[in-house]
């Protein structure tokens, strides 16, 4: 058990310091695109980058790049993650499972429901309904870390677990509601190249390198095939083995997660937020602030995710289908709940996959940013200033103190 404590805690180490990079790399973004160098800004997303073998031929801006190829690796550390905390973790039982899977419901139903009844009468603003049902987790763990030793590490873990579910809840929509036209020949080269990563498994091939091969033919047909390219990362995640042949021998799953952990948080995700945080503030008024786009996206994360989180939270508790986390009060879970309305990073990118168009991007990142913000700051004050004594802290196992 200390081992587990000690690599969840290392972890929680991990995403907190990248929190605060996407903080700072976000901010940046938001100077560059309203100074002088917004020109430059705009100029290097829009870069045309090419890729061709014989007849086969990607050509896409920098942006794009970053969108459907950075974002694929991103989505592969996703699905590492959920296989691994499925068949070993936080949600490898219905008793571990209840509370985040309940919190993470009603985190997606209620802040979707709130987006829906403001666009409602938009047939394609209506499309972006999805936008504030995201967590962020770097930037709610790097909010947490802020608050020290008054949240108890199993509050930081009921967080992850949510944001798992929040992630697989994210893949399933992106596959059944942001798919352009499919392309069956693609489609089906991306099945072959599916089932070649099932043989290696069931052959028990331990390396990585044949894994990532066939999971680069997989992504390439993907995206040729309208459904989005950054799935092909979860369905080449879920192919790694979890458990090594040799006893003794180091988990494959585990290598692959560990190696890239550290690129996703300081390389990808920043690069991510660098391309798509940059909201441009020139001549926006009250009016577009207000508007039902980027005002639903607000209120769906401040206000739904909170209501969603704790609401369902409360019910599953007091109906017995779920526990506290150990050491926690509700005015903690309260503040928790505040946190899952960050959405930031998976807001941002089901935003791109909802919408085309600076102008209509444009208000989906002021209302991922306003939302974001908002809920960042009320979950902190919850935490720091009103959830309980040290004693209530003092009711955490010894072992599972940070």
């Amino acid at each position: 058990m200390p081992r587990i404590v000690n690599k969840i805690q290392d972890f929680l180490k991990l995403e907190t310091s990248a929190g605060f990079v996407l903080m700072a790399v976000a901010i940046f973004a938001l100077i560059a695109n309203n100074s002088p160098l917004s020109g430059f800004y705009s100029s290097f997303l829009s870069t045309p980058v090419e890729v061709q073998f014989g007849a086969f031929e990607i050509a896409k801006p920098l942006l794009l790049w970053i969108n459907d190829g950075l974002m694929a690796i991103f989505f592969f550390l996703v699905g590492l993650e959920i296989k691994r905390e499925v068949m070993e973790g936080e949600l490898s039982s219905f008793d571990k499972a209840a509370l985040p899977l309940f919190a993470a419901i009603g985190g997606i139903l209620v802040p979707a429901l709130i987006y829906v009844y403001f666009n409602i009468g938009d047939p394609i603003g209506v499309q972006g309904w999805a936008i504030p049902a995201a967590t962020d987790i770097a930037f709610a763990l790097g909010v947490l870390a802020l608050v020290g030793s008054r949240a108890p590490v199993s509050l930081k873990i009921l967080l992850l677990a949510v944001a798992i579910i929040d992630d697989l809840a994210a893949i399933i929509i992106i596959a059944l509601f942001y798919t352009a036209n499919l392309s069956i020949v693609a489609l089906g080269w991306a099945g072959v190249g599916t089932i070649g990563l099932i043989i290696l498994n069931r052959m028990g091939v331990m390396r990585i390198t044949p894994y990532a091969l066939i999971g680069l033919f997989v992504w390439a047909c993907v995206l040729k095939s309208g459904v989005h390219a950054t799935l092909a990362g979860v369905v080449t995640a879920l192919a790694i083995p979890l458990r090594a042949k040799d006893p003794l021998a180091s988990s494959p799953l585990h290598r692959a997660e560990h190696g890239l952990h550290i690129w996703v948080a300081f390389l990808i995700l920043p690069l991510f937020a660098f391309a798509n945080a940059g909201v441009s503030l020139s001549g926006i008024s009250i009016d577009d602030v207000m508007a039902p786009i980027p005002l639903g996206i607000a209120l769906g994360l401040f206000i739904g995710k909170q209501l969603g989180v704790f609401g369902f939270c409360v019910i599953a508790v007091k109906l017995g289908w779920a526990k506290l986390p150990s050491g926690a009060n509700w005015r903690q879970m309260y503040g928790i709940a505040c946190l899952t309305g960050i959405g930031f990073t998976m807001s941002l990118f089901i935003g791109t996959l909802a919408f085309d168009g600076d102008e209509t991007l444009n208000a989906v990142r002021l209302g991922v940013l306003m939302g974001s913000i908002a809920s960042g700051v009320l979950g902190f004050v919850m935490l720091r200033f009103f959830s309980g004594n040290s004693e209530t802290v003092a009711q955490t196992p010894a072992s599972a103190k940070p």
